[in-house]
């Protein structure tokens, strides 16, 4: 089994809005730790989830397919999920594979902050 390349760091900015800090690589090793900072950040409430990738090293498509998984999962709870900081790369693989349609991408997390009214 792959060794996960990533951590992930959730942090309650408010009793509506918990940020997930991805650092490293978001690949299937990586599914446990993303499904485990998603239920932290639920845990206390949460209903905007804001996944901040300023420092995202590497995603391949299997990240992706996490990313879809966790989509399904925030709609299913009637949440809403949110991006920021990605890298043009990444903003342009959101864009080919109509991510961007489904999660809002915001240049920077005080951007996502506030476009939640926060």
């Amino acid at each position: 089994m792959n060794q996960a390349k990533a951590t992930m760091n959730v942090r309650h900015i408010s009793k509506q809005t918990s940020v997930i800090d991805i650092h490293g690589e978001v690949t299937s090793a990586a599914e446990s730790m993303l499904m485990e900072a998603y239920t932290q950040s639920t845990s206390r409430g949460s209903h905007n989830i804001i996944l901040n990738f300023k420092d995202l090293d590497y995603m391949n498509s299997s990240g992706i397919g996490l990313l879809v998984t966790l989509l399904i999962r925030v709609q299913r709870q009637e949440q809403r999920l949110i991006a920021c900081g990605l890298k043009e790369h990444y903003q342009q693989i959101f864009d080919l594979t109509r991510l961007n349609e489904a999660i809002a991408i915001y240049p920077e997390e005080s951007d996502a902050i506030a476009a939640l009214g926060g």
